[in-house]
């Protein structure tokens, strides 16, 4: 293989494949794939994805990109969140632009019904059809281990946020003990694939999502990556002992 290379799961493919590679897999499991994830965390996806909604803590009047926003559940948390809020302080709307690569993903989430807040677009997260300091907050949910550049779209990231924006990327990462990791890894490797074989008709795209987790930065990697794009106030916290992670930054 000649040229720059990306990771697609536990293989190194041309740079320029893995884009087509990824919407593929998106493309089979778009339609089960929320019911996926509840199956695969028992739910707990969900408490990983309050938590990170409470820490925006989206406010009314501001822009918000969910970028990788699939069919828009961490949007619409972000837009009830909002919603309160003005009803109690009034305001101008808040605005949730859902940018995902996957056109499949994006429709699933325009079928599940309208809010007035949300805007759907198809995109690239390594070169968002956004202008240059328009978001309030920028927010990523399991998407960023999927891109062939992460420093690309962690400065696309920083290019979009206006100074003082809020940065969040909540992702898999590394469970912090031996005995967890162990134990997650026997239960990504023989469990998940199986859900998904059984529940989607596809074992090879859950097979990949569980190694493309295997092959994401750590948690203090992943920091370090954030700061190098133009972050300050870079940190993260661990949820389920470190399963999950929750990164945060602020644009300089």
């Amino acid at each position: 293989m000649t040229g720059p290379t990306a990771t697609f799961g536990f293989r190194d493919v041309d740079a320029r494949e893995k884009a087509g590679l990824v919407r593929g897999v998106f493309d089979r499991v778009a339609r089960r794939y929320d019911l996926m994830n509840d199956l695969m965390s028992a739910g707990v996806h969900r408490l990983w994805k309050d938590a990170t909604a409470a820490r925006l803590n989206p406010q009314p009047g501001e822009v918000i990109l969910d970028v990788a926003g699939g069919t828009g559940d961490m949007a619409r948390r972000f837009a009830k969140m909002a919603r309160r809020v003005q009803l109690r302080r009034g305001g101008a709307d808040a605005q949730v632009v859902v940018i995902d690569y996957n056109a499949e993903m994006v429709a699933q989430g325009i079928e599940r019904g309208f809010e007035p807040e949300i805007v759907w677009a198809v995109g690239d997260a390594q070169r968002l059809p956004v202008p240059d300091r328009t978001a309030d907050a920028y927010v990523i949910s399991f998407g960023i281990r999927n891109v062939t550049d992460i420093p690309a779209a962690l400065r696309e990231a920083r290019r979009v946020l206006k100074p003082g924006g809020r940065f969040l990327c909540l992702e898999f990462s590394h469970p912090v003990t031996e005995p967890l990791r162990k134990a997650y890894d026997a239960y990504s490797f023989k469990v998940i694939p199986e859900i998904g074989a059984r529940v989607a008709g596809d074992r090879e795209s859950y097979q990949y999502l569980v190694e493309s987790i295997r092959r994401f930065p750590d948690q203090k990697r992943f920091a370090a990556m954030i700061g190098e794009a133009g972050f300050s106030q870079v940190g993260y916290t661990n949820f389920t002992a470190g399963v999950a992670a929750l990164h945060t930054g602020r644009a300089i």
